[in-house]
């Protein structure tokens, strides 16, 4: 094993005096080639280039000596350390941080970004990277070769963005562009990037600034399931609170997720799920329940993409989503979502026959379904008088395949 590693960052700045210390004592030397070509790098030293961070940490954990790795901005901020210190590779890590990768990203478009999301974007994650970059005003994004700037604007259709990109941070060929999302594709762009994902009115904090990074969870009324009042008094036919609620609650919608909510109606469901920090497409073929759909997002401050049309044949080139509600069009519907495979997918029936052959297509789809009976009574609270009931059935499916 090792018997020293130091893992230092670089942001381009002349390395201080405790990274030279390590580099001139170092017997092997780890990093990307611009690393290794650092007139620090001892001449002597072993030299491996740095691609599977895992391979390189075995490596290591072989070598006979004292061992470096140089990683751009701060390695402990989705960067080497996690790696490194794994317990299956026994390495005990001494770390001389830089200024993160994002941190100088933010510094050059000269934005703060205490109120920003920060994801990592690789082939497998992309897909959730943007997701993030729907739901949300402010997302710096660490991106890797196949999942950059290009990518994010391709499936950021129909979602306009404008991307700050930071190409090459901290070195002679830095460059800085601000392009929108339908741009990004139309270009070819250098690694390492960062890209500052912008959108929708960004909110302040107040002179004195805020209290928690990224999202504050305590914009906004409180409630997980506001009431009809929140979304003009009428939540139209069929819906009510505590069946949003049931529905919200079976969904479990989440930052990284696409929710399609294909009914819309009052924009009370995908309201609460883009609050909850999903990415949400609403969808409807009335048009004033799009416009209040809007209304109510711009009014509680969330991020949707509203799309007007019949389903299910304007779900044909949406992206796949990862949970859905079906408020409208029944088993036909749900036939349809149930082909693109989300994970989850909850609809409600007004009776037991339409709730038998919906449970029945799930089944043939390979869902476990559930059902459940929801009555509730809204009472006159000044003479406890029964004012409004309602009675629906809850249908559920659930992939048993994939974790949700």
């Amino acid at each position: 094993m090792a018997d020293r590693v130091t893992v230092i960052g670089w942001d381009g700045s002349p390395l201080t005096a405790a990274a030279r210390a390590a580099l001139g004592a170092a017997t092997l030397v780890a990093g990307a080639a611009h690393h290794l070509a650092l007139p620090e790098v001892p001449a002597g030293a072993e030299r491996i280039r740095l691609g599977s961070v895992a391979l390189a940490a075995r490596r290591i954990a072989a070598h006979r000596g004292t061992a470096v790795v140089l990683a751009d901005g701060d390695p402990g901020f989705f960067g080497v350390v996690r790696t490194l210190r794994a317990p299956e590779f026994g390495l005990e890590v001494e770390v001389v941080p830089a200024v993160s990768s994002v941190a100088a990203a933010f510094a050059r478009a000269g934005m703060p970004w205490d109120d920003a999301q920060v994801v990592v974007a690789h082939r497998r994650t992309l897909r959730r990277a943007v997701n993030v970059c729907r739901a949300h005003t402010k997302v710096a994004v660490l991106t890797s070769p196949g999942a950059g700037p290009a990518e994010l604007g391709l499936l950021l259709e129909g979602v306009h963005r404008t991307f700050v990109i930071c190409e090459e941070l901290g070195t002679a060929h830095e460059r800085v562009s601000v392009v929108t999302s339908e741009k990004a594709a139309d270009h070819t762009w250098r690694d390492p990037n960062v890209v500052i994902v912008l959108g929708g009115p960004v909110g302040t904090a107040g002179e004195t600034g805020g209290w928690i990074a990224g999202r504050d969870p305590s914009a906004g009324p409180r409630g997980w399931s506001l009431p009809a009042e929140a979304y003009g008094g009428d939540l139209g036919e069929g819906e009510t609170q505590l069946l949003r609620a049931s529905q919200l609650a079976r969904l479990g919608p989440r930052i990284g997720d696409l929710v399609w909510d294909i009914g819309c109606g009052s924009g009370a469901f995908a309201v609460e799920a883009a609050r909850a920090g999903a990415a949400v497409i609403a969808v409807d073929s009335d048009r004033a329940a799009c416009a209040r759909t809007d209304a109510a997002a711009r009014r509680l401050g969330v991020q949707l993409q509203i799309v007007h049309g019949t389903a299910p044949h304007v779900l044909e080139n949406l992206p796949e989503p990862d949970v859905v509600r079906v408020a409208g069009g029944g088993a036909a519907v749900v036939s349809a979502v149930a082909d693109r495979r989300p994970q989850r997918i909850v609809t409600h029936a007004a009776t037991r026959d339409a709730a038998e052959l919906v449970g029945r297509d799930l089944t043939e789809h390979g869902y476990g379904v559930e059902c459940a009976l929801l009555q509730s009574v809204e009472l006159d609270t000044r003479v406890w008088t029964e004012k409004e009931r309602s009675v629906a059935f809850l249908l559920s499916g659930v992939l048993p395949r994939r974790s949700a």
